[in-house]
């Protein structure tokens, strides 16, 4: 098995917030989510969490989301914060987070319900 690398959103995918303005530290962990990420690293996949957390305030995130990943018990590879703010992200390789949850954690494949 190749391994893959899977970069990861973290905020809406392996946590929520009851609103958009709810701050990062009010951050509730979908544990399901974090599970299934955690399967993946330990069959030898990369994982790589990016957040955008701070791009548009400023302000620096780093201590209170590695305080949260660890806390959450979420295994990673690598954390990069400085992911640019966007309102749409097209890429070829992407995947919506309702769709994802598809993937073979033994080989590492995905596949979607949509097309």
């Amino acid at each position: 098995m190749t391994p893959k690398r899977y970069i990861i959103d973290i905020d809406g995918t392996i946590c929520s917030h009851d609103t958009p303005s709810t701050p990062y530290s009010q951050a509730r962990p979908i544990k399901d989510r974090i599970a299934f990420f955690n399967t993946l690293h330990d069959a030898g996949h990369k994982i790589i969490y990016w957040t955008a957390r701070g791009g548009d305030s400023g302000v620096d995130h780093s201590e209170l989301t590695k305080k949260q990943l660890d806390e959450w018990g979420a295994k990673r590879t690598e954390l990069r914060m400085g992911k640019p703010p966007y309102d749409y992200w097209i890429d070829d390789k992407a995947f919506n987070v309702k769709d994802f949850f598809m993937t073979d954690i033994t080989t590492g494949e995905t596949t979607t319900l949509t097309p």
